[in-house]
């Protein structure tokens, strides 16, 4: 199982070097640049966001909203950032945030991904709308992306409030998934007793043990590898996100998150985009298999792209992006 593992994550490395040299580098923009900075309250902390307008906004009238979340690690100002603006230019109201521990918000320690809490800053978020007149809120869905789909669907599973979900080129994970991704039964097990030991030391004297966030070079850090998206300043590696802290604590959180058995509380109206050449297809058909409602929708995309050479193109690229966004309108001008 370790040498498979290792294979695995070798040829990752080598098709993901090839694929990022293809790549043309592109940050889409939205219509949409009509949007105010709103603090909200989650569990007594502060989260900063933005909420974003559509053109031809009139105040006194009330519209469909979507919460906006993007992958793990991540800040308002990346891919959450460009489908809020590109949703908004189709008509809703949309917020990104950063949660907490990251970017412009509150909470300690930073750069904690622990993804009990972001669900908990998902629910938060519903309630921030609901005290807001412009929006309805009978209406009220999420779209999120890769990791950020199993944030946002375990809220919605627990959160009735939420109406409508999509997801685009989602990560969802359980034990045996994430040994391929980090070292097989050995490494996981590293992972989280690192990360124990760094909950006990930051328990004990308040220090927090950080690793890179991303790096070609050190098989250490959170993200290793030539992941273009998060390397290249005109994609994503923009000045609000930090590509050298992740909190060591943050493995124990991470690898023990199963998010497959919230399917099957999942009653909300759900579109699930998601292609062979995006992460993990087989996880995304299973957990669309046991989702609770009949109301639901798998678009599977046409690519002769290999796993996961299309995962980081829905994070800003053209055709990918615009496809998620027409799809997801689509759904919520139904559902909402």
């Amino acid at each position: 199982m370790k040498l498979r593992t290792l294979t695995l994550i070798f040829g990752l490395f080598i098709s993901l070097t090839a694929f990022s040299k293809d790549i043309k580098p592109k940050v889409l923009k939205g219509k949409s640049d009509a949007f105010e900075k709103v603090v909200f309250k989650s569990e007594g902390l502060k989260l900063v966001g933005n909420l974003y307008y559509p053109e031809g906004y009139q105040k006194g009238k009330s519209y469909p909203t979507i919460i906006v979340a993007g992958s793990w690690t991540t800040v308002k100002e990346q891919m959450a950032g460009l489908y809020a603006q590109k949703l908004a230019d189709n008509g809703f109201i949309t917020l990104t945030f950063d949660f907490r521990n990251y970017g412009e918000s509150e909470g300690e320690p930073r750069f904690w991904e622990n993804p009990t809490m972001k669900v908990e800053d998902i629910k938060n978020a519903v309630t921030y709308l609901e005290t807001l007149p412009e929006v309805d809120e009978s209406k009220i869905g999420t779209f999120a992306v890769c990791a950020g789909s199993m944030y946002t669907l375990m809220a919605a599973a627990e959160d009735q409030r939420i109406k409508a979900v999509v997801t685009a080129a989602s990560w969802l994970q359980d034990g045996e998934a994430v040994k391929l991704f980090y070292g097989g039964e050995e490494g996981v097990n590293a992972k989280i007793t690192a990360a124990q030991k760094s909950k006990n030391k930051y328990k004990s004297e308040g220090k927090v043990d950080y690793i890179e966030t991303i790096s070609t070079t050190n098989p250490s850090a959170a993200m290793y590898g030539p992941f273009d998206y998060y390397l290249n300043p005109e994609r994503g590696a923009v000045k609000e996100w930090s590509n050298d802290k992740f909190a060591v604590m943050s493995w124990e959180d991470w690898l023990t998150l199963d998010p497959m058995p919230y399917a099957e509380k999942l009653n909300t109206a759900t579109l699930m985009i998601h292609s062979d050449g995006c992460v993990l297809p087989q996880y995304t058909k299973n957990f669309f298999e046991k989702i609770a409602t009949d109301d639901k929708k798998l678009e599977w995309v046409d690519t002769d792209l290999a796993s996961p050479m299309q995962q980081f193109r829905f994070y800003d690229q053209d055709e990918e992006v615009n496809f998620a966004v027409k799809e997801a309108t689509a759904w919520y001008k139904i559902k909402l």
